[in-house]
């Protein structure tokens, strides 16, 4: 048997599930195994690459305050030996520098938002970088929604994982 994760937008999720259970029936080659909704409102959205950010706060389906940028990092090199021990203290550096200005971004939008979920995605050991930030320790328990499978965060990936976010992930076994 395999699993899958369909993801449903809240809105549709009941028309959905009625036709779900139409076509499979109790016996049917499919069954629902699991449902997770995030109902948390407002939503804190924190989305960090290397060479890009986005954090923001939603209430309801809507963006209530943004910040998007970029940052450069340094992708890795063939380089071997010293210049390649520099190339990496290099990018050590600049991804540093990226998550303390994500953090001030977040610490600012974030921290006082009143926020009841939190969704991260990007990279997740940068963005787990940003969270250990002391200021933010009120998002670190929240119910999380993790989307690292997101591209480089601009405005509007930040729109899709908010919208992603909301919707209702369905498991689906087969």
């Amino acid at each position: 048997m395999t699993t899958r994760v369909v993801e449903v937008a809240a809105g549709r999720y009941d028309r959905w599930r009625a036709r779900f259970d139409e076509n499979n029936g109790a016996g049917g080659p499919q069954r629902v195994v699991g449902v997770d909704r995030l109902d948390a409102d407002p939503l804190a959205l924190l989305l960090v690459r290397r060479g890009g950010y986005a954090v923001g706060v939603a209430v309801g389906e809507r963006l209530t305050e943004h910040k998007v940028g970029t940052r450069y990092v340094q992708s890795r090199t063939a380089a071997g030996g010293w210049s390649q021990q520099r190339f990496a203290r290099r990018r050590a550096n600049q991804a540093d520098e990226l998550v303390g200005a994500v953090t001030e971004h977040a610490v600012r939008l974030l921290a006082g938002s009143g926020a009841a979920g939190l969704v991260v995605g990007g990279d997740r050991s940068l963005a787990e970088a940003v969270l250990e930030d002391p200021r933010l320790r009120g998002l670190v328990g929240l119910p999380r929604r993790e989307l690292y499978d997101l591209p480089d965060p601009r405005l509007a990936v930040l729109q899709t994982a908010l919208e992603r976010a909301r919707a209702v992930r369905v498991t689906i076994e087969e």
